[in-house]
């Protein structure tokens, strides 16, 4: 079977952010599971238009999430909620979501930006994707990534575990179901 293909979307754009950093973590993590093809779309990169007007990064992001077989969204809280950016992404596209799993990688403050992901489900839930059950939630992010090597605690790391081998679980099988019978949706 062909290696699953995972996008990890860094949600956050915000000057001084550390969500690139979650995400390499999480990235680092991802990729030793030999059976996993992963990419990273950065939000700040790829500047997504706000009016959800076509244009080549609407394209190029277009076409990333429709081959892709499961996403990883990886997304801080802001004010008790998710980034704008990130919403923007998940409106920027459509069909493309369809019957594709999605987990997601969260990092704040004393929450771990439980409250953003909490949000994010019902988004994703109206897009017609899976979200896993498993989610990483990084409590006090600063301490865990303000200085190299990381110190990422052991909650975080056995959650990542978990995540990736459901996530692994609904991308193979959604692979197979839409190409044996496209989503009705």
């Amino acid at each position: 079977m062909a290696p699953l293909k995972v996008e990890v979307i860094v949600g956050s754009v915000r000057e001084g952010r550390i969500g690139r950093a979650v995400a390499d973590w999480f990235v680092e993590r991802a990729t030793a599971n030999p059976s996993w093809n992963v990419s990273v779309i950065d939000l700040r990169e790829l500047s997504l238009p706000q009016d959800f007007s076509d244009s080549p990064a609407t394209d190029v992001f277009r076409q990333r999430i429709g081959r892709a077989d499961a996403v990883v969204a990886v997304t801080s809280e802001y004010n008790h909620g998710y980034p704008a950016a990130l919403k923007t992404a998940f409106d920027s596209v459509k069909h493309e979501w369809r019957a594709k799993p999605i987990g997601f990688v969260s990092y704040g403050g004393i929450s771990g930006g439980v409250r953003a992901v909490e949000q994010l489900r019902q988004v994703v839930a109206e897009l017609h994707m899976v979200s896993v059950r498993q989610s990483v939630t990084i409590h006090r992010v600063r301490k865990q990534f303000g200085h190299e090597p990381y110190g990422v605690d052991s909650i975080a790391i056995d959650a990542s575990e978990k995540m990736i081998r459901e996530l692994h679980w609904w991308g193979s099988g959604l692979r197979m179901q839409r190409a044996s019978d496209p989503y009705p949706g």
